[in-house]
């Protein structure tokens, strides 16, 4: 029986010598898998491919394994995008070495251009964690989808923000789609799939999260999105490999400043003496972003403080309501002990997207404090 279309498409990086680079050119060349597998070994060397390959490809048989993982795909809800597929992630398809297909659970992982990479540190501080929580808030209410690495830290912090936002999110992972790597992320990865967000590997089921497998996981994160905030990295870190991937993608590098007395950030502070774009508050992603879509804002910004020097920064979340709402926030807060955001919500009547947007401002400001488990209270006097 002859294998089918799909298993040609997953032969393509099971022959040995075929890596990302080589696969698209033969695609380019014969435009499907298929045409590869069909096509004379000179064929194949007159598009360039060494010898010892065109002989892997054409020697090659063992479709028996990859008919099987292909039947294991829909019992976990997920499915094969092929590079030349309309559903193929558009900023994605123009890099050096994209994959020639995915494995995806959920949606279409960013057909929509407006996606922005949000990672760092695992070992996140605090500070780091807030500022990954505003970002992925912000970005998903203004419309971007936040691509991230499903790790704990900054990773789980921006996911989970741009899911609070009602916002969309795609994790890229660095084993199989149906392992779930750090397995304590296995309810926030199936939030991201409930919500219109996607689970995204290009590698084999069951693959496990080996150490290997991650600096092609970080070029495609990197190589989603239009440009990729590091918000927390050590000096040596796979945070700074996906900045660096992003420069040789032609991506934009935003870095968030962190203190020089903490080794969690000097990595990042590196990136914005080498050129990276400083990143204080969303719209210095969302303004450098916007004209390469050929967009403007399209809300009027309205001013409010900056909590760390007094200074006032636009902001196009924070709408002409927002002193009512903050006020009624607080009102509610006043008087108690510790509030749950699930209370805050239903106490205020507001959209869980601006009572999250609000406490952010609000912790930022030093007015509200955040406690485990989502509880909030008034900081003391």
């Amino acid at each position: 029986m002859a294998p089918t279309s799909d298993a040609y498409w997953l032969a393509l990086r099971r022959v040995r010598g075929v890596g990302p680079r080589t696969a698209v050119l033969l695609l380019q060349r014969f435009q499907t898998a298929e045409a590869v597998f069909h096509a004379s070994e000179q064929e194949i060397l007159a598009a360039g491919i060494p010898r010892p390959t065109a002989r892997n490809i054409r020697e090659f048989s063992d479709f028996a394994p990859l008919e099987r993982e292909l039947c294991e795909l829909p019992k976990i809800g997920a499915r094969l995008i092929r590079w030349t597929d309309d559903e193929y992630p558009t900023n994605l398809r123009h890099i050096a070495d994209p994959p020639p297909y995915l494995f995806v659970r959920g949606s279409s992982p960013g057909t929509n251009p407006k996606c922005v990479a949000v990672v760092g540190a695992r070992a996140a501080s605090d500070a780091g964690r807030r500022m990954a929580q505003r970002l992925g808030l912000e970005l998903a209410a203004n419309g971007f989808v936040v691509v991230s690495g499903l790790a704990r830290g900054i990773d789980a912090e921006a996911h989970q923000a741009a899911l609070d936002a009602r916002g969309k999110t795609v994790a890229v992972m660095g084993c199989g789609v149906d392992v779930i790597y750090p397995p304590e992320h296995r309810r926030l990865a199936e939030l991201i799939i409930e919500s219109g967000g996607a689970l995204v590997s290009e590698l084999p089921m069951g693959t496990p999260p080996i150490a290997e497998n991650f600096p092609g996981r970080n070029r495609m994160i990197s190589g989603m999105a239009l440009g990729v905030v590091i918000v927390e990295a050590a000096e040596k870190s796979g945070s700074l490999i996906t900045a660096r991937m992003a420069l040789e993608q032609d991506r934009q590098v935003f870095a968030v400043p962190g203190s020089p007395l903490t080794g969690k950030t000097r990595g990042s502070n590196r990136l914005l003496k080498e050129g990276a774009r400083l990143v204080e508050c969303v719209e210095d992603v969302i303004e450098e972003l916007l004209p390469q879509l050929g967009e403007t804002g399209n809300t009027a910004p309205t001013q409010h403080p900056d909590s760390s020097n007094g200074s006032s920064r636009t902001t196009s979340t924070v709408d002409e309501n927002a002193s009512t709402e903050t006020q009624s926030l607080l009102s509610v807060l006043k008087g108690t002990e510790k509030v749950h955001v699930d209370a805050l919500i239903e106490s205020s009547g507001m959209s869980p997207q601006t009572v999250l947007r609000l406490l952010l401002e609000l912790e930022l400001g030093g007015t509200v404090v955040q406690h485990p488990g989502k509880m909030f209270s008034l900081a003391r006097p």
